[in-house]
């Protein structure tokens, strides 16, 4: 299979935010090698295709926030002006049909792939401890130690995933 982009470079920029996996404008047409200008200007040509469930802008606080979050400088800052739009895994495929280029189809394929990875991981997830609780309750109690252990290695890892937000000190 012939990738233009890394799919660990994708996932690295799939964010949590609102408890929906998505990207921010400015990291998809990075990937997409346009302007995030260009990027935004057909969505906003092209509008109905966009609703709310597919793409949404940062809220100031949320804005403020995620700068901090990353320390940006003030170089930086210079293309961050406005508050980013930020696309969920449906606004992510109309792009495909807005940009309309051959990159952004490819693009969006991989983009997909990386999405459709993170669930199944997460379903695989899901199943087994599923099945471990099933086991659970059909065997007595001198297994719990074992069932014990294995919950805790199914328990889900520390999050690695950026998320737009600072953290207190108290919670540190």
């Amino acid at each position: 299979m012939n990738q233009l982009i890394p799919v660990e470079r994708i996932e690295s920029k799939i964010l949590l935010l609102r408890e929906q996996k998505v990207m921010l404008d400015r990291d998809l047409a990075e990937l997409y090698e346009v302007p995030t200008r260009r990027l935004n200007e057909q969505v906003k040509r092209n509008i109905k295709r966009f609703p709310e469930d597919f793409m949404f802008q940062l809220t100031k606080e949320e804005f403020k926030n995620w700068k901090s979050q990353f320390a940006i400088s003030n170089s930086e800052k210079m293309g961050l002006r406005h508050k980013p739009y930020v696309f969920t895994e449906h606004g992510i495929l109309m792009l495909s049909s807005v940009l309309n280029s051959e990159r952004a189809i490819m693009v969006n394929i991989q983009i997909m792939r990386a999405f459709t990875k993170i669930k199944k991981m997460l379903a695989s997830h899901e199943e087994l401890r599923k099945k471990v609780e099933d086991m659970e309750t059909r065997y007595d109690a001198q297994f719990k130690i074992v069932f014990d252990a294995i919950k805790a290695l199914l328990e889900p890892p520390v999050k690695k995933t950026r998320t737009i937000g600072f953290l207190r000190k108290d919670d540190e």
